[in-house]
Order: C-alpha cells, then structure tokens, then sequence
C-alpha cells in the first residue's frame, strides 16, 4: 500500500444530500461530525435522530470548527 494510499483511506467521507445545493454528493469531514459538500462546498453538521441528516451550520458550529479544526479527524 502506497503512502498516499495510507493517507486517503484515513478520511472520513460519506455520502449524503447537501441542503444548500440540492444534491446528492460526498461529503468530506473537516473535523468529527462537520462535513463538506464536494459539489458546492458548503459545510454540513451531522445531525442523527432515526436517520441520518447533514445540516446547515449555526455561527456556533463554525465557531467549535475554528477551535477544534487541527484535531485529528476519525
């Protein structure tokens, strides 16, 4: 397995609709529980209640992302 590889099969990626673009896409973690849409890049949070939702973000989640943003992403 190639070092790159390694690096990639460490992301967390999902796949999920975007509210602000309208689609269906991948969704790429920046941080546990907070997504990028890789169509339109519009961050998401996770929200799960029965299902699984990806959820425009408040002021506060942007702010736990600008502090928490260099920790290691599972």
């Amino acid at each position: 397995m190639t070092k790159l590889y390694k690096i990639f099969s460490k992301i967390d990626t999902v796949h999920g609709y975007c509210e602000e673009c309208e689609e269906e896409s991948i969704l790429v973690a920046i941080v546990s529980d907070f997504y990028r849409c890789t169509n339109c890049g519009h961050d998401t949070k996770q929200h799960i209640n029965g299902r699984i939702r990806y959820m425009s973000l408040t002021e506060s989640d942007k702010d736990f992302i600008k502090k928490h943003g260099k920790t290691e992403v599972y």
